[in-house]
């Protein structure tokens, strides 16, 4: 059974009761990336990185959108959290942890449309560090949501 369809196995819905631990997520990986970085991040293209600042391009697949062919609200919110994180990440450190995000889905954007997806360092104390995330229309300029990611890390040693 090849990859691909153990994930499909995996995600069926299923009215059976399962009696064993059903298999985790981790468990697909391939090269080097997990089933989920692979799923959502795949297509995010950077275009620009200077410090506290991050800009991307990311046309809506068809796996990330919903029933009406909308990108769906929950991947607007992964996109939050992975740029928003992105801008923070210190190389050598741990990931930081989401806090809380704040997000308002402002318009819809459509299978197919390129999206232009910014982040901006608000500020920083300590180890909590704040981000402002921008999603909008590449081509319209129109704003898709807008999104406000605190995250919490560990700081660098100053030894």
């Amino acid at each position: 059974m090849t990859t691909m369809e153990k994930i499909r196995e995996y995600l069926q819905l299923s009215d059976e009761v399962d009696d064993g631990e059903a298999p985790r997520v981790e468990e697909f990986s391939w090269k080097g990336k997990s089933f989920y970085e692979d799923f959502s991040l795949r297509g995010i293209r950077v275009n620009r990185v200077d410090p506290g600042f991050i800009s991307c391009s990311f046309k809506v697949p068809l796996r990330l959108t919903d029933r009406d062919r909308n990108l769906a609200n929950g991947a607007i919110a992964n996109l939050v959290d992975e740029v928003g994180g992105a801008l923070v990440q210190v190389v050598s450190l741990p990931l930081s942890v989401s806090v809380d995000m704040s997000i308002a889905f402002l318009s819809k954007a459509k299978l197919g449309e390129e999206l232009e997806i910014t982040s901006r360092l608000l500020g920083e104390r300590g180890p909590y560090k704040g981000t402002l995330v921008v999603v909008r229309n590449k081509r319209t300029g129109e704003i898709i949501a807008e999104g406000r990611h605190s995250l919490f890390g560990r700081q660098a040693s100053k030894l």
